[in-house]
C-alpha cells in the first residue's frame, strides 16, 4: 500500500531531535519515503510522549556518533539517502563527523536540510541553547501577545505551544519537497537552511507589520482603549470580564446553557453575520432598532450613508454594546454543542470551546482521520495526529500509519537498499545559476481571508507566476478584503471577475486551461456550485493540480466536514484557547492567524509535492489540507492520547509564566529573562555563586532562590553566566524591537544576510502608506534561488492586462467592465480611508 504513496521509494535519515527535524522526517515518512531516525545510545534528546508521533512510520535506530563504527554506519546509510535531516546548532554535525557538505560534493543529488534554532550566519545567536522557549523569547513572542494582554496587563506572557518548530517544519518539508521537483528536472539536489527563528518571524508576520498612518476606521475599541490609557497614564489592569466589553459582537466568547462557552466569529462578511442574528433570532428585532446598513464598504468612510453597517469590523462601541447584549441572552438558551451544531449547519463560522484531550478523543477527529489510531510499542494504542497534508486518491492509505519500529543497524541497510528509487540522476550541464524552484508554474488564487492567500504567496517566492482572481464584489470588509492582503497577495496579478455569469465561465475556462494549479479554500459542499467539480476542472485541463484547503476538513468525510470556519473556531475547538486563557476564561491565542499561516504553508507543502508526484509519474492529485490537521502539529505535545497517560503539564492562564522554577520567565533588574534549564543544568547552576545550593531546594525554594537573585543584576549579565555554562536563557524582546533594528529599506532583494531577523520598509509601497513586513527568508537554500516577490497591488490592478494575455481586445475588455463581468477596482483607494 505504501508503494501507491506519493514519497515511494525516497530514502532519508533523520538525525532530528526535540520536534522540528523528526516532524519534517515524519511528514515525508507518512508521504511513503523510508525514513530511518537515529538516536543516540542513551535514547531522544527529549524525553516525552510525543516522539512515538514524531517517529511514527519510521524505522529507529541507535547509533553512537562519536564510534568509529558506528559512524561508518550511519556514513554507509547516508551513501545510500535521497534526504538528510538534521536540527543541531551549525556545524554540529560536521563535528561528529557528518559533513553534508561532504557528502552532497559525493553525491550532487543529495538533498540536505537543516533546522538550527538561529541562523548559520547570525553571529550573536548561531551558538545558543536554540530551546523553544529561548526562540519565542527572543523572537517577540512572548511579549508581542494581542491586545487582550495588554489591557490586562500581562507582559510578557507565555504559552507552550511551540509554534515555532510547527511553522519550520511546514517550510521546511515545502523546501525538500521543492527540491526534489527540482531534481526530476535537473538532477541536482540542494542544501537548505530553516532557521526555527526565522520561521517563526514569518508565522508571525501579521503581527509584526506595520503601517504608518492606518486610517482610524480599523482601529478597534481594544486599541482605542489602550490609547487612551496610555495617553491619560492609567494603568492597563482591565479584568478579564470588563475585556469581554471591549471585543466585537461577533468576534467574541458567550456563555451556553450548560455553562461551557462558544465562540462567535464572523464580523467582517456580511452575510455570516447577518445569518447569525437570524440564528439568534434577533435580526428584525435590531433592524427596528434602527441597524445600520451601508451598501458599498469599500467607500471611504466620510462618505459612508451610515456611522456603520452589518459585516463590518470593527462596530462602534454602541452598537457593539447593544448587539453583544441580546447575543449574551440568546445564547444561555441552548447547550454549546447545540450551538454548534446549528452554526455548523447554517454556514456561520462558530463554534464550542473545548479542551485539546476533547478534541483528540472526538467523535468526528477520529471519523474524519483528522486523528487515526496507531498501536505504539510503548504506550500502546495511541490516538494521534492524522496525516497533515493529504490527497484524495489517497486519504484512506495515509490514515494507515505504521508505529515506530525499534530495529537494528541491519534492518536500517535492508530497508535503503531495498529502495526502488533509481539514485543515478543524469545531472543537467545547463542549470540556471540563479535558478527557481516553480520558475515557469502558473497558478490561479480562487482564495480569500489568510490561509489559502497565503498559500500561494508562498509559490510566488519560488517564481510561480499567480493569478489572483477574486469577485468583482468583494464578499468582506475593507479591513480582512485589503488590510490582509498586503502580507497574502505579494507577488500576484489581481484580476476581478465575476466566473459564476455567462460571459464570465468562458474566461475562467480558459484561465484554467493555461494553469498548473487551482487553489480554493472552502468546503467541498461549496466546490460544485462553483463549477470546480473533479470532472469539469479534468476535462478542461487533465493536468492541472487542484489544491483545496478548508476549515474542519480531514482525509475522511465526517459530519462537521462541510461546516466553515476561521482559525479562531479551531483554536476554540480544539483546545488552544482553553489552555492560552484558562478552562474558565479562554482567550484567542493573541497571535493573528496562528493557524492560518501554517496552514497556507502546509497547502504549499501539499501542492509542492503534487508538482514532483506529477514531473516524476505523471499522475495528477488533489492535494488537500485543513486548518484542523495544522492545529495538530501546533499542539504536538498535547495531541495525541492513551491508556494511562499521566496529567498533562500545560501551563494555562494569564498567570503561567513557564512549566515550573527552572523553566520560567523571572525579572531582571533590567527586564525580563526566560531560564530554560533542565534537571541535567542543576549541577551548572551550583557552579554560580548566586545560585549554590539550589540543588537541594524544593520547587518552591528554587522558584524563591531564582527569583530573589535574577532581579539584583540586568539581563546582559545573567546572558552571559549562563550562557558560558550552555544553560538556555533568552531575554523577552518584541517584535517592535526587532523590527526596528533589523529593518533596512526595500531593496529588491530577500534579508538572508541580516541573520535570523529581516524586515523590509517599503517607503512606497502600492498602497501609499509606508509599510514595513518581514521578509520572505526562512527558506534558504545554497542552489535555487528565493525572490523577493512584487508588492500586492490593488484588487483589479491586472484585470485588462490578464484578460489582454487571454486574446481579448481592448473594446472587448471594456465591455466586460461595463457589463460589470470585469471590474479593475473595488475602490478608488488602495485600503479606503
Amino acid at each position: 500500500m505504501r508503494n501507491a504513496l506519493p514519497f515511494s521509494g525516497l530514502n532519508v535519515v533523520d538525525f532530528g531531535q526535540y520536534v522540528a527535524g523528526p516532524a519534517v522526517a515524519m511528514i515525508l515518512a507518512d508521504l511513503g519515503a523510508n525514513v530511518v531516525h537515529i538516536d543516540s545510545p542513551n535514547g531522544p534528546l527529549w524525553k516525552h510522549s510525543a516522539n512515538a508521533v514524531l517517529n511514527r512510520n519510521k524505522t529507529n535506530i541507535q547509533l553512537d556518533l562519536k564510534s568509529g563504527s558506528d559512524l561508518d554506519r550511519a556514513l554507509s546509510l547516508c551513501s545510500q539517502a535521497d534526504v538528510i535531516i538534521e536540527n543541531f546548532r551549525p556545524g554540529t554535525m560536521k563535528k561528529l563527523g557528518v559533513d553534508l557538505d561532504a557528502l552532497r560534493e559525493t553525491n550532487p543529488s543529495l538533498i540536505t536540510l537543516s533546522l538550527p534554532g538561529f541562523a548559520s550566519n547570525d553571529q550573536l545567536r548561531k551558538q545558543w541553547k536554540a530551546t523553544e522557549a529561548v526562540i519565542a523569547a527572543s523572537s517577540g513572542a512572548f511579549t508581542d501577545m494581542g491586545y487582550n494582554r495588554v489591557l490586562m496587563g500581562c507582559d510578557p506572557s507565555f504559552s507552550p505551544l511551540t509554534l515555532g518548530s510547527a511553522y519550520a517544519t511546514m517550510l521546511a518539508a515545502s523546501g525538500v519537497s521543492l527540491a526534489l521537483f527540482e531534481r526530476e528536472k535537473s538532477g541536482h539536489g540542494d542544501h537548505i537552511e530553516v532557521p526555527v527563528a526565522a520561521a517563526l518571524m514569518e508565522g508571525l508576520s501579521y503581527n509584526s507589520i506595520d503601517i504608518e498612518g492606518m486610517p482610524e476606521r480599523y482601529h478597534t475599541m481594544r486599541e482605542k482603549e489602550i490609547a487612551r490609557r496610555r495617553e491619560a497614564g492609567l494603568p492597563m489592569d482591565v479584568t478579564y470580564d470588563e475585556l469581554q466589553e471591549y471585543l466585537d459582537p461577533f468576534y467574541r466568547t458567550y456563555k451556553c446553557k450548560d455553562g461551557r462557552y462558544f465562540y462567535v466569529v464572523c464580523p467582517s462578511h456580511r452575510n455570516h453575520a447577518r445569518r447569525c442574528l437570524e440564528l439568534a433570532g434577533i435580526y428584525d428585532e435590531l433592524v427596528a432598532e434602527g441597524l445600520p446598513e451601508v451598501e458599498n464598504l469599500y467607500l471611504p468612510h466620510s462618505q459612508w450613508e451610515a456611522e456603520t453597517s452589518i459585516g463590518v469590523y470593527p462596530l462602534p462601541a454602541n452598537w457593539a454594546a447593544k448587539i453583544s447584549e441580546k447575543m449574551k441572552h440568546v445564547f444561555i438558551t441552548k447547550t454549546s454543542e447545540e450551538w454548534g451544531k446549528l452554526f455548523g449547519e447554517g454556514g456561520i463560522p462558530g463554534a464550542p470551546h473545548r479542551s485539546t484531550q476533547e478534541w483528540v478523543n472526538a467523535p468526528y477527529s477520529l471519523e474524519s482521520g483528522l486523528i487515526v489510531e496507531v498501536n505504539d510499542p510503548e504506550y500502546g494504542v495511541m490516538k494521534q495526529p492524522g496525516p497533515l497534508v493529504w490527497f484524495e486518491e489517497l486519504g484512506e492509505e495515509l490514515c494507515d500509519i505504521a508505529p515506530r519500529k525499534f530495529a537494528e543497524y541491519q534492518d536500517a541497510e535492508r530497508l535503503f537498499s531495498q529502495a526502488g528509487l533509481n539514485r543515478n540522476y543524469e545531472l543537467s550541464p545547463n542549470v540556471e545559476p540563479d535558478r527557481q524552484w516553480l520558475k515557469g508554474v502558473r497558478v490561479l488564487d480562487l482564495t480569500n481571508v489568510i490561509a489559502g492567500p497565503h498559500s500561494t504567496a508562498f509559490l510566488s517566492r519560488f517564481g510561480a507566476e499567480v493569478i489572483k482572481l477574486d469577485p468583482t464584489k468583494p464578499m468582506y470588509d475593507p479591513l480582512i478584503g485589503v488590510f490582509f492582503s498586503y502580507l497574502s497577495n505579494i507577488g500576484k496579478k489581481s484580476l476581478l471577475l465575476d466566473m459564476l455569469t455567462d460571459e464570465g465561465k468562458p474566461i475562467f475556462e480558459a484561465l484554467v486551461k493555461t494553469c498548473d494549479i487551482v487553489v480554493i479554500n472552502a468546503p467541498s459542499r461549496q466546490v460544485e456550485p462553483l463549477g470546480l467539480s473533479e470532472e469539469r476542472l479534468k476535462a478542461l485541463n487533465p493536468d492541472a493540480i487542484f489544491c483545496r484547503l478548508d476549515c474542519l476538513g480531514g482525509p475522511k468525510r465526517g459530519e462537521k466536514t462541510d461546516y466553515i470556519g476561521y482559525d479562531d473556531i479551531i483554536q476554540a475547538n480544539s483546545g488552544i484557547m482553553t489552555r492560552f486563557g484558562g478552562a474558565e476564561t479562554p482567550e484567542e491565542h493573541a497571535h493573528l492567524g496562528t493557524l492560518d499561516v501554517n496552514c497556507g504553508f502546509a497547502a504549499g507543502l501539499a501542492m509542492s509535492v503534487a508538482l514532483y508526484v506529477r514531473a516524476k509519474t505523471g499522475q495528477v492529485l488533489r492535494p488537500r489540507t485543513s486548518l484542523s490537521s495544522t492545529t495538530n502539529l501546533a499542539q504536538i505535545k498535547y495531541s495525541h492520547d492513551y491508556e494511562g497517560a499521566p496529567p498533562r503539564d500545560e501551563p494555562s492562564g494569564r498567570e503561567a509564566l513557564g512549566y515550573g522554577a527552572l523553566s520560567h520567565f523571572y525579572q531582571t533588574h533590567d527586564g525580563w529573562l526566560y531560564l530554560d534549564a533542565t534537571e541535567a543544568d542543576i549541577n551548572k547552576l551550583e557552579m554560580l555563586e548566586e545560585f549554590r545550593g539550589i540543588s537541594t531546594c524544593d520547587e518552591a525554594g528554587r522558584k524563591a532562590m531564582l527569583a530573589n537573585q535574577f532581579k539584583r543584576k540586568p539581563n546582559d549579565v545573567w546572558l552571559n553566566k549562563l550562557s558560558q555554562l550552555d544553560v538556555a536563557a533568552a531575554q523577552s524582546r518584541s517584535i517592535e524591537w526587532l523590527r526596528k533594528r533589523y529593518s533596512r529599506p526595500q531593496d529588491g532583494q530577500v534579508g538572508f544576510d541580516s541573520g535570523s531577523y529581516a524586515f523590509s520598509t517599503h517607503h512606497e509601497h502600492p498602497s501609499g502608506y509606508v509599510t514595513t513586513m518581514v521578509d520572505h527568508y526562512s527558506i534558504r537554500p545554497k542552489e535555487a534561488k528565493i525572490i523577493a516577490a512584487p508588492q500586492t497591488e490593488r484588487f483589479g490592478r491586472s484585470s485588462r492586462r490578464v484578460l489582454g494575455e487571454l486574446g481579448f481586445g481592448e473594446s472587448d475588455i471594456q465591455s466586460l467592465i461595463d457589463k460589470g463581468i470585469v471590474s479593475d477596482g473595488w475602490s478608488a483607494e488602495f485600503l479606503p480611508s
